[in-house]
């Protein structure tokens, strides 16, 4: 029998300060892909008002559940993940501040895998018909929803490649090197540094490795003084010869885009 995480409790009492907007990250990430109109940026807003709450590894949706709308990730880190019957796990997706997750009404009528949180997160679930009102009225919106939907499907492309032909290390270097853009992308990293609140555990079924080669590689990443790793903030030592050791090419981030951009 499959052992998924534990079903959603929504908290009441939010877990992140008041002061922050809740959809600060999503409008990073659109604009960086289209300018929005002040309009616009109020239309993406009000979509998110009343996300909610979830704590650290919580089932949001799972397998099987009714498949509708769109999912929004404000705060924390969540995953799509699946699992086997015997209870192994694979993660085959990173779901980050900005980040979204889309449910097709009509052509898929359930989950065919799980999305959870790996930190707390605070999470809006928008109606498919709120969704396309606010894509119909602002083409701009639409455009850049349509530019994250490319970039995650070449992301999970590269995840493939990444599993497929690189080593242990390799494989994480070069999900660092990712996060490191991804979170930079919507203002979540400070120099060199971003919170990574994820186990070893959620690395290794990340990367497909097991928990003692996922720590032996962290190791060998800081005796090579490229890394640094201090409760769950990780530091990027030596960008150059970290991207160097994964091979790692920013394009399929589009990254370049959205330098030009911001």
């Amino acid at each position: 029998m499959v052992q998924a995480l534990r079903h959603p409790a929504v908290e009441d009492r939010p877990v992140f300060p008041a002061a922050e907007v809740p959809a600060s990250a999503l409008l990073q990430k659109l604009e960086a892909f289209q300018d929005l109109s002040a309009e616009a940026r109020k239309a993406v807003s009000r979509l998110v008002a009343s996300a909610k709450d979830y704590p650290a590894h919580t089932d949001i949706l799972r397998e099987g559940e009714p498949a509708d709308g769109v999912l929004i990730v404000l705060r924390g880190f969540a995953c799509r993940n699946q699992f086997r019957q015997n209870g192994a796990r694979q993660i085959t997706a990173f779901l980050l501040p900005g980040d979204h997750c889309r449910l097709e009404t009509g052509l898929i009528n359930r989950m065919d895998h799980t999305i959870s949180t790996l930190s707390p997160c605070r999470v809006a679930r928008v109606p498919s018909e709120a969704l396309q009102a606010v894509v119909r009225q602002h083409p701009a919106v639409r455009q850049a929803l349509r530019m994250c939907i490319l970039i995650n499907e070449a992301t999970l492309r590269e995840w493939i490649v990444n599993i497929g032909c690189r080593t242990a290390i390799e494989r994480i270097a070069h999900l660092f090197c990712e996060l490191h853009l991804r979170l930079s992308s919507v203002g979540l990293v400070r120099g060199m540094t971003y919170d990574l609140p994820v186990t070893q555990t959620d690395i290794a079924v990340t990367v497909g490795l097991s928990n003692v080669h996922v720590n032996r590689s962290l190791q060998a990443l800081r005796k090579q003084r490229l890394i640094a790793l201090s409760g769950r903030r990780l530091t990027i030592l030596d960008w150059q010869r970290l991207s160097e050791l994964a091979e790692f090419s920013p394009s399929y981030l589009q990254a370049e885009r959205r330098i030009l951009n911001g």
